[in-house]
């Protein structure tokens, strides 16, 4: 922040809902049971010297409600894509077609459900903190701005009750979209 500026409050709220927006992709690469593309958007490949995400050596779709097909561009990364979904650790074993590897997406046992759901819950957690970080730097910059003479205290106080409604409708939104994939999750 600048030395003579005061703290604008939209600023706060786009760090918050960027937070919200962070755990709804977390949430896409937790498997639920049924296909979808953005299950594999956290696989990294060996490709040409460096390290690459599966959808830029691939075109991935979904076909079939338990199935996920990638479409390897360049013949020689089908074996880096596949041992690459295997050592991902969701528990996926493609198959190996020509060009093409599917991906049938087994039903989640009890078990593996509960475990996902407590990751969920670990990923919610993270945001909520995120979240909080974002209130605490705001609360640092009024009291700064205020120490500063460039809003009062009036204003200072005013401004520090709107961050926290600000907090209070992020972490709600946050706990709602945990309760829905909990939900999603745990729906056999």
């Amino acid at each position: 922040m600048a030395a003579a500026e005061k703290p604008v409050l939209s600023r706060y709220k786009d760090r918050m809902d960027k937070a919200v927006g962070a755990l709804k992709e977390e949430f896409g690469s937790l498997r639920t049971g049924r296909a979808s593309a953005s299950l594999l958007d956290q696989i990294m490949v060996e490709a040409y010297g460096s390290t690459v995400p599966l959808n830029q050596v691939g075109a991935v779709s979904v076909p079939e409600p338990r199935m996920i097909s990638v479409s390897i561009w360049d013949r020689g990364m089908v074996v880096s894509a596949e041992k690459a979904i295997r050592s991902s650790g969701l528990g996926l074993n493609p198959v190996v077609d020509g060009q093409n590897l599917r991906i049938p997406i087994p039903p989640l046992t009890e078990e593996r459900r509960k475990d996902l759901v407590k990751i969920a819950g670990k990923y919610a957690e993270q945001q909520k903190i995120a979240v909080r970080n974002v209130r605490r730097d705001a609360n640092d910059d009024l009291k700064k701005a205020e120490k500063d003479a460039i809003i009062n205290q009036d204003e200072q106080k005013k401004m520090e009750a709107e961050v926290q409604k600000l907090t209070d409708e992020a972490i709600k939104r946050v706990d709602e979209a945990l309760k829905v994939k909990e939900q999603e999750i745990m729906q056999v």
